[in-house]
């Protein structure tokens, strides 16, 4: 890996689970990690209850906005984090990959999804301190 290994999360429509993962790594490894986040099909907003679960952590997501997976995105990542994706993720050959099987926030209240939220930041978390 480089000096500033760079993650990625990929999920469907980038408003929520790669969203979140996005925020919450960007916030706890500063400018060790280079974090980006995409979608295969990306959103027209990012997801409500995401946003305000966020802001309550004291996060800022206001800059972001749903955005499409392009090529030199994943060909400079080291480490490329899937959430939900399916098939509709496309793979690029030697990278390395790790698939985080979680709950969809799409059309859930902030009750619902606060979990969810909490078991990304769990995951973030372990994964900084594996990439560092």
């Amino acid at each position: 890996m480089k000096d500033r290994p760079v993650v990625l999360f990929l999920c469907v429509h980038n408003s929520g689970r790669s969203l979140a993962a996005r925020v919450l790594l960007d916030h706890y490894a500063g400018d060790r990690i280079q974090v980006e986040s995409a979608g295969s099909e990306p959103a027209s907003q990012l997801n409500p209850s995401v946003v305000a679960i966020l802001e309550e952590r004291g996060l800022d997501p206001s800059q972001d906005f749903p955005k499409p997976l392009i090529d030199h995105m994943a060909q400079e990542a080291d480490v490329i984090v899937t959430m939900g994706c399916g098939d509709t993720c496309p793979v690029y050959p030697g990278k390395r990959y790790l698939d985080w099987e979680l709950d969809d926030p799409a059309g859930r209240s902030v009750d619902e999804v606060r979990p969810i939220i909490d078991e990304i930041d769990r995951r973030v978390r372990a994964l900084m301190a594996e990439v560092l």
